[in-house]
């Protein structure tokens, strides 16, 4: 019996089967590839290009045109994100330079292990034209392409070199996407001969195919562990991470933790799990974390950890929990989190996780009603504390962050999606942003990538359209990746951007200052021709004009009564909106009773540094080791 076949392209039958496979998860099922990012070169054009252009509309698997191939990998992300990673887009660029822009949210995608479908162009497998344009030439390995550079920052990587090879690679990179503990920047290299060519493709290769993303549950044996750990636990702690959100698990955190009177800490990816009045969220914890997370996670005893890699800035450089006795319970969906800080490993889904581990404490009265006390007076104390630095002070002479996000959050309230990924902001909205929806919060503390921000509101927009979206973005950042305004203009999205003029990379000087050293090469100043140094006048930079250029609704408020008269009045409009508010470079958030390891120079004439590398090693000795 001949089995029916069809002939396309490489290309053509890649957008045939990616227009075919959807995910599906508790009954609900989405498109896994919603669209394709492209900008087109002489390395895809006629290849995919073509195929897009034939097919694309046909099988519903629109394009976009993004400004920058960094950019379009980036929003990808932002997508899959705020889809709890059932749904992502495909990105391609051309030979060279346009692929390798990718590396960078590639990168970022895979180190916060969301999804994204990266398909760069290649050289000729055929090697007739031979080097071609942008192509890289290595003296020994001629098989070697600038598209090796993905290898290490994608959870899978190939080469199609023959049409048939996409019959398996393909479902491959479908299953690694589609995996919560697998994920992340998914890479298949295209040759751009082999995507013109034509091969007789099995029709069920294009049938419709549902991805179930797995829900695993705990060993019997971890849980029972995992149990008996917080049923001797006097001083319990939960820190919350993102995989509780993309587990949509809010609601079993919620009712855990009222359960057995835990509170609750967040980190940068677990904020908005649970809304910020709930009376067990007490905030972030560690290095940007607060008094109250803080206090509670120096005594802590027990500390589990849901759905949380347990990274740098939430242990505040392992000198976070501080009790010689913790213990630690690690449930996560992937084994390699799950086992950090010598914990119990509880591998499981953060939902099915925290039923299971509900269910094992069946009779547990929880903690103890004096700790349940102080645990409120301690969110009492740093919810009026964060009252005040959000409250706008009018007698400044600059207007300070703090409060522009106070303002900002009053007028769009505490369910429009808050976006920013670098600068001092992250750890200013992290202690100061309320949150009242599980979807509210949209950080990329992974990566940290600066121009990460603007991006990531298309994705989110994209994503569901009709949310608030509200991106915070410094000057440094916008000045690294300010070319997707045009995009939004384009598509006919909605959102807000608040730009925060400080005329510097106002972060990294802070640190910088922070640590003994003058104010040195981060503000953004003329070169003076008399020390040689960016320490000349301020470059005054109207990125005012630069927006409304762009096509955006820009508001320039130089007070706290004009800014909130523009956001009222950006809430109320459509399209981009652009809020460039000038912000003091000092008036900063302090830490609150932590610490972040960065090393400080062992030996130096300037004073301020002897000082600073004297606190740095007292600070050494309560970093904890965790076997």
């Amino acid at each position: 019996m001949s089995r029916a076949t069809e002939r396309l392209t490489v290309a053509q039958a890649l957008v045939k089967f990616l227009a075919a496979q959807h995910t599906e998860r508790d009954g609900r099922r989405a498109r896994l590839i919603a669209g394709v990012w492209a900008i087109f070169g002489h390395g895809n054009v006629s290849g995919l290009g073509q195929a897009l252009e034939e097919y694309g509309d046909a099988v519903g698997l629109p394009t976009y045109r993004p400004q920058n191939e960094q950019a379009m990998v980036h929003a990808a992300a932002a997508y899959a994100k705020h889809t709890a990673r059932m749904s992502t887009f495909a990105c391609t660029a051309s030979v060279g330079p346009g692929s390798v822009n990718m590396l960078t949210a590639a990168a970022g995608a895979t180190v916060n292990r969301l999804p994204v479908l990266l398909l760069p162009s290649d050289y000729f497998a055929g090697r007739i034209p031979d080097p071609v344009l942008q192509q890289l030439e290595h003296p020994s390995e001629h098989d070697v392409s600038v598209n090796d550079a993905f290898r290490v920052v994608s959870r899978f990587f190939t080469r199609i070199t023959r049409p048939s090879q996409l019959l398996s690679a393909l479902p491959e990179a479908m299953r690694v996407l589609t995996d919560p503990a697998e994920t992340g920047a998914v890479t298949i290299c295209l040759p751009e001969d082999v995507q013109t060519e034509a091969y007789d493709w099995p029709a069920e290769f294009f049938a419709p195919r549902v991805w179930r993303v797995r829900r695993p549950v705990p060993e019997p044996e971890a849980l029972a562990q995992a149990a008996e750990l917080i049923r001797g636990a006097r001083r319990p702690l939960i820190v919350t991470g993102g995989g509780t959100l993309y587990s949509e698990a809010h609601a079993e955190l919620a009712r855990f933790a009222e359960a057995f009177g835990i509170p609750v800490a967040e980190s940068q990816g677990g904020k908005g799990a649970l809304p910020w009045d709930h009376p067990m969220c007490v905030g972030p914890v560690g290095s940007n974390g607060g008094t109250a997370a803080n206090r509670l996670a120096r005594e802590a005893d027990v500390v589990l950890a849901v759905g949380t890699r347990l990274g740098d800035f939430v242990t505040a450089s392992k000198t976070a929990f501080q009790n010689p006795g913790v213990r630690f319970v690690g449930l996560n969906v992937l084994p390699f989190d799950a086992g950090k800080l010598g914990g119990v490993s509880l591998v499981a889904d953060a939902r099915r996780g925290l039923e299971a581990l509900e269910a094992a404490l069946a009779g547990f009265e929880g903690s103890p009603a004096a700790y349940r006390a102080e645990v409120g007076r301690l969110k009492r104390e740093w919810d009026d504390l964060v009252q005040g630095y959000r409250t706008p002070r009018p007698e400044k002479a600059e207007m300070a962050q703090a409060e522009v996000i106070g303002l900002a959050n009053e007028a769009f309230g505490g369910k429009a999606t808050v976006i920013c990924a670098a600068g001092s902001l992250p750890g200013d909205l992290l202690k100061l942003w309320r949150c009242e929806d599980p979807r509210a919060y949209h950080l990329e503390y992974g990566f940290s990538c600066m121009g990460y921000e603007i991006p990531a509101g298309l994705g989110v927009a994209m994503a569901e359209p009709g949310r608030e979206v509200v991106v915070f973005i410094g000057d440094g950042s916008y000045l690294m990746m300010n070319s997707e305004v045009v995009t939004a203009v384009a598509e006919g999205l909605d959102l807000t951007v608040l730009l925060l003029d400080n005329r510097a990379f106002g972060s990294i000087r802070g640190l910088q200052m922070s640590l003994g050293s003058p104010s040195f090469n981060n503000e953004l100043r003329r070169r003076d021709a008399g020390t040689g140094r960016t320490d000349g006048p301020p470059v005054e930079v109207d990125f005012a004009a630069h927006a409304r250029a762009m096509g955006a609704s820009v508001w320039s408020p130089r007070s706290y009564a004009e800014l909130e008269k523009a956001l009222r009045e950006a809430r109320a409009a459509r399209g981009v909106r652009v809020i460039v508010v000038p912000v003091s470079l000092d008036d900063r958030v302090p830490g609150f009773e932590s610490w972040w390891d960065v090393p400080v120079a062992e030996v130096s004439s300037q004073p301020g540094v002897r000082k600073a590398r004297e606190e740095y090693e007292a600070h050494l000795k309560k970093q904890r080791r965790y076997f």
